[in-house]
């Protein structure tokens, strides 16, 4: 299994060399490629002294802020294009454990997808205020009805694909961004008939560098969910690979 961490990153400086440094520690047979969106603040210049040094790291190099969508197909096309047969998903700032890592590969074995999931038993989201909670989970709740999905987290961007999986999902296609992303990857996989399970994590808030989500892309993301719902008859009279984009 020729495993790739794709790790998408935007000023994250004072995250991108303690978590290559983890990645290579806990998963040290896998190869980890930095996709940088121009980080004003030198991210890819350090990932690039980390590469020099630890090897198995390369670093893709994006003009302008694309956004977390963007970088992720970037760093599939990237990773499907040198053979690559699992890629996971992880933030740089470490509200996604690095030692989760194993067991989420473990569950791999027999899933095309694997969510790091915060709402199945024994996941945990232990600094969050009630009021985010219930935005969240609600929003989840939604997903999961209105699109069919049946998993608890559909906006978690903790993942494990398989190839199998990208080429079923028609990842280049995917347009949304932030959590619409997540969500629209997970219903094009359960449309396509990919195995999914999900794994419990707990997710912690960043504690370096300053967060990249906002209320708009929450918002944005249910706006999408409700026009995918809206979709789905016209979709279910075609192929199963042929799905709604966001339209962006």
């Amino acid at each position: 299994m020729r495993l790739l961490v794709v790790l998408p990153t935007y000023n994250e400086v004072l995250n991108i060399e303690m978590m290559l440094r983890a990645l290579s520690v806990v998963v040290p047979e896998a190869h980890i490629l930095v996709v940088d969106d121009a980080s004003p603040d030198g991210t890819a210049r350090v990932a690039q002294r980390c590469a020099d040094e630890l090897h198995d790291i390369a670093v893709l190099r994006r003009e302008g802020k694309g956004g977390l969508g963007g970088a992720y197909r970037a760093g599939f096309a990237w990773g499907l294009e040198r053979g690559y047969d699992t890629f996971v998903e992880i933030d740089c700032d470490f509200s996604h454990d690095p030692h989760a890592l194993p067991q989420l590969l473990e569950a791999a074995r027999g899933h095309e997808v694997v969510i790091g999931s915060r709402y199945v038993p024994g996941g945990h989201i232990p600094q969050w205020k009630l009021s985010r909670r219930l935005l969240s989970r609600g929003g989840n709740r939604y997903a999961s009805l209105m699109l069919g999905l049946r998993v608890a987290d559909a906006t978690a961007g903790y993942r494990v694909y398989s190839r199998s999986a990208l080429e079923k999902i028609g990842y280049d296609h995917v347009r949304a961004d932030g959590y619409g992303f997540q969500i629209e990857m997970t219903y094009r996989a359960r449309r396509a008939g990919a195995s999914i399970t999900e794994v419990p994590i707990t997710f912690s808030d960043r504690e370096r560098g300053d967060s990249k989500m906002s209320s708009f892309i929450v918002y944005e993301a249910l706006w999408l969910v409700t026009k995918w719902a809206l979709q789905r008859p016209f979709v279910a009279t075609r192929s199963d690979r042929v799905l709604p984009s966001s339209g962006r």
